[in-house]
């Protein structure tokens, strides 16, 4: 799909600003047979799924390459795309892999994504379908065409994966002092002696954009939106780090001086340490915020719309010095607020197609700015149930040009956190809802649909009615996160008509 294509339908949706109903689930989670959600049949399936239930909506999670505890929202790249989705059939039906060399793939477990077994394996046989490619000749004009536009993101990325591979997978920081701070002798030497591994490299980007643009033209003929994830700060462990150096709280040696978190509050006695890079807010306005804008004029050129993780941070972020192991001894240091948004205003259009991740503490200061671009926020329904009948995430104290959601891929499925939750909590959604225990859950459901709100979007695991076990993430946990997967046989059947229905009483077809 086109800029200018994309950019039509976001109008299309500003102008109309139509109830809609979707559901959360990242493409990892996509049933198949080769170990983790991919972008081919099964994804296209998918789709035909939130067709027949009227959903016109779907919410992924980040889509670049995964590092530190394989977190869509720690990856080596802002711009990039995972390797890991790319189809693995599509590769067969190409003759670019052979149906023997996939028996690997096809012995992992089904039911989640083991990490662990899938990366050597699958990235092993990306690698020979990528050097096939290659010595077959077939690069084709549109191969030449994507690495060309591609190439002001693309290039550092492949080099900086590449020499990531080199130096036995370490930190960049670890690397010799030259490639470290990419002095560009040391990185021409680099490109030379790694012709090969960088062209391998520019062939998956290219399949995984190929693929991803045909799900997107399938999402346009079925009239389904696609929400996708922009996380504030980028991984340190990264190509956006790394090329950008002049833009991050960094020392001399490349190691961040300040890395980003929230204090402590309700939730946690030593607040959380995120560890990632914060930016030199300054460096930015003197460039025209010039990295935003490519990250976020990238971004919509791959998703419809987009949620900023972490909006409060634009306003005042939690500054915590590299050097605390916790996030106790921070403090609140000044973002670049309207500047930034202006700048993306006036490069990418006068309506943002962005959705404010609001949640937390959130002060008037951040209120303001997301309301001075007309941002929506969201509203969590598991955030409700306080006792207040003033709180915001209560249905009817939503808003029209909100977004609510049930819960999202941070908290438990709803199931799981009706089960866990207070008395208090239990008994005051059971007398608003009018229901009892077996039906809570699906109760806040409906809750949802019937707000206000502009989007209602439910995390797959609730409308299955599953339990904690189904939960995606438990932030603060180190591993274990991110492998949960469905099968279709979960949907057959009951789930289509319900959620049609269910969008049909409330409005959102």
């Amino acid at each position: 799909m086109s800029e200018a294509e994309a950019a039509g339908r976001r109008s299309h949706w500003e102008a109309n600003r139509a109830r809609r109903a979707g559901i959360l689930l990242h493409p990892t989670s996509l049933p198949g047979q080769y170990g983790i959600g991919e972008l081919g049949q099964e994804a296209h399936e998918w789709l035909d799924f939130l067709q027949a239930a009227g959903q016109r909506l779907w919410q992924v999670l980040p889509l670049g390459p995964t590092g530190y505890g394989d977190s869509p929202y720690q990856s080596f790249s802002s711009f990039a795309g995972n390797p890991l989705l790319i189809s693995t059939a599509t590769l067969l039906e190409e003759g670019f892999l052979e149906p023997g060399e996939v028996a690997g793939l096809e012995a992992l477990p089904a039911d989640r994504v083991d990490f662990g077994a899938v990366i050597p394996l699958k990235g092993e046989l990306l690698s020979v379908a990528a050097r096939r490619f290659l010595d077959a000749g077939v690069q084709s004009e549109e191969f030449t065409a994507f690495c060309e536009a591609e190439a002001a993101w693309l290039e550092p990325y492949v080099l900086f994966s590449t020499l990531k591979q080199e130096h036995g997978g370490g930190v960049w920081t670890a690397w010799p002092e030259p490639e470290r701070k990419a002095h560009e002798p040391a990185l021409a030497a680099a490109r030379e002696r790694n012709a090969r591994s960088i062209a391998e490299a520019r062939v998956l980007q290219y399949w995984f954009s190929r693929q991803w643009r045909a799900l997107r033209r399938a999402a346009a003929e079925r009239d389904i939106l696609i929400l996708g994830d922009v996380p504030i700060f980028v991984a340190f462990d990264s190509a956006d780090t790394w090329a950008n150096q002049q833009l991050f709280d960094l020392g001399t040696t490349g190691e961040p001086r300040s890395v980003a978190g929230v204090p402590p509050d309700y939730f946690s006695a030593t607040g959380q340490r995120w560890g990632n890079p914060l930016y030199l807010w300054d460096r930015h306005a003197e460039e025209g915020y010039a990295w935003w804008i490519s990250r976020m004029r990238a971004s919509l050129g791959v998703f419809d719309l987009v949620r900023i993780d972490h909006f409060r941070g634009f306003e005042s972020y939690w500054s915590i010095p590299a050097t605390e192991e916790t996030a106790v001894h921070g403090e609140w240091l000044p973002g670049p607020g309207q500047a930034l948004f202006t700048a993306l205003r006036d490069a990418l259009g006068d309506r943002l197609p962005v959705i404010a991740e609001d949640l937390g503490i959130i002060t008037p200061e951040v209120e303001a700015l997301r309301d001075a671009f007309g941002l929506p926020g969201m509203r969590i329904l598991q955030f409700a149930f306080s006792g207040d009948p003033r709180d915001p995430y209560l249905p009817h104290n939503h808003v029209p040009g909100c977004v609510v959601y049930t819960g999202t891929h941070d908290n438990d499925t709803t199931p799981g956190w009706y089960r866990s939750t207070t008395d208090a909590e239990r008994d005051l959604v059971r007398r608003y809802l009018g229901v009892g225990d077996a039906e809570a859950a699906w109760a806040l459901v409906r809750a949802a649909y019937g707000s206000v709100a502009d989007l209602a979007i439910v995390p797959l695991q609730d409308v299955l009615g599953q339990g904690s076990d189904a939960r995606m993430n438990t932030p603060g946990r180190a591993g274990g996160n991110w492998s949960y997967r469905f099968s279709s046989r979960q949907l057959a059947g009951w789930a289509a008509p319900v959620l049609h229905d269910l969008a049909l009483v409330f409005g959102r077809l």
